[in-house]
């Protein structure tokens, strides 16, 4: 069930996917009430200025857009109206970071969860797993931001469930009236848990919702590493479609084949192999980092054709974001926190790997668990210790490009 505290906002009545996806619900204040970021001096940077409402992505790790600098088209106004489509929810119950952990103010480091699902309509809310599962760390000196993914797999205790696969969490905690706000608070509470972590916000995001934000922005160029055969789409005269669809077609069925190399795809083609995991040799590691290059993908794609200095292009872009995305400012105003995140580029989006990048079994072989230098990492995070960290052990970094 959803756990809350009195520090973060109280929800409103739980809501199926659905809803929750379509309905604004306006932030409010922490009890505690974070210090403004834009009081006080500014630090000076040499830096190219880009679009300030761009970094709104790298806040979330993955809401579209990543860009630095301190230079606006418009007013705090004009982004305000831009992100007012997207909802936001109570994701993370006790899992926020309290006073004593830095989470009274934007000043220190901040942790985000987020968490992606791949919901479709015919699935019922509550029985949707979270199979992406990503903390993105902004150290105190808000120039630099990280992507950790956690395997799905990943064997741990599920408070009031036992031990499980971590994307269970999800699951449980969406059921019996929860929705997705609930699954995301007892994930949040999962890896707090396992890591020690708190976090400042969340994120869900719906891939299947993704499409549309792709398709606003007409295409992302992906590499693709290795062939791999799509186990969920086919094509019938010409046009994807999902299996299940095409079936019902009665037609033949050509399966979908993301040939190696780097192209422009299109956004059903893009969200579909980065939801590959059969049939590649590293499994869900090969599927993270599809996952994160995917994010880069788009932010780089919005910072360079224009929309982000487009008011129109930008709020086309923030309609379809709104319908994939529910995040938790942790009562933080959207915009201040996009203004705490002026220094984070599109450049500085690093994407870290657990376990080296291989499966990492438990004892008796039947799921994953968390190597001793990945929980070294993520108490890396907790401390604000990660730079030095990757420094010491650059095998974490991600490989793709």
């Amino acid at each position: 069930m959803p756990v809350h505290t009195s520090r973060r906002p109280p929800s409103l009545e739980p809501v199926g996917a659905a809803a929750r996806v379509s309905s604004v619900v306006p932030a409010q204040p922490r009890s505690g009430g974070r210090r403004r970021p834009t009081d006080g001096p500014a630090k000076k940077r040499k830096r190219r200025k880009d679009p300030l409402w761009a970094r709104l992505t790298v806040g979330f790790g993955v809401l579209l857009m990543v860009t630095s600098g301190v230079a606006i088209v418009g007013s705090k106004a004009v982004i305000s109206q831009a992100t007012g489509s997207i909802s936001q929810r109570n994701l993370l119950g006790d899992a926020g970071k309290s006073n004593a952990e830095g989470g009274a103010n934007l000043d220190g480091p901040i942790d985000m969860l987020l968490l992606g699902v791949d919901a479709r309509e015919r699935w019922a809310a509550d029985d949707v797993r979270a199979d992406s599962i990503i903390v993105l760390h902004i150290p105190a000196s808000h120039d630099q931001a990280y992507l950790i993914s956690i395997p799905r797999d990943t064997q741990t205790q599920i408070p009031g469930y036992g031990v499980e696969k971590i994307n269970a969490a999800f699951q449980h905690g969406a059921r019996n009236g929860g929705g997705w706000e609930g699954g995301a608070q007892l994930m949040a509470k999962t890896i707090k848990q396992m890591t020690g972590i708190s976090f400042d916000g969340a994120g869900i995001i719906n891939f299947g919702g993704f499409k549309k934000v792709i398709d606003t922005l007409g295409s992302v160029r992906i590499c693709v590493a290795q062939e791999v055969k799509s186990i969920h789409m086919s094509y019938v005269d010409g046009k994807p479609m999902w299996n299940a669809d095409a079936k019902k077609t009665g037609k033949p069925m050509t399966p979908v084949l993301h040939k190696k190399g780097c192209r422009e795809m299109e956004g059903w083609a893009a969200l579909d192999y980065s939801r590959q995991r059969k049939g590649l040799t590293g499994g869900d590691y090969d599927r993270q980092q599809n996952q994160q290059q995917l994010i880069k993908a788009m932010a780089k794609k919005a910072t360079e054709d224009g929309t982000l200095t487009n008011p129109v292009k930008l709020n086309a872009l923030m309609k379809a974001a709104g319908k994939a995305l529910v995040l938790d400012t942790g009562g933080v105003p959207m915009i201040d926190l996009i203004f705490t995140m002026r220094g984070v580029t599109g450049n500085d989006l690093t994407t870290l790997r657990t376990n080296g990048g291989k499966f990492n079994p438990t004892a008796d072989g039947t799921n994953e668990t968390l190597s001793p230098q990945s929980m070294e990492m993520f108490r890396a995070v907790k401390e604000d210790k990660l730079a030095e960290f990757v420094y010491a052990n650059p095998g974490v970094l991600s490989t793709r490009k």
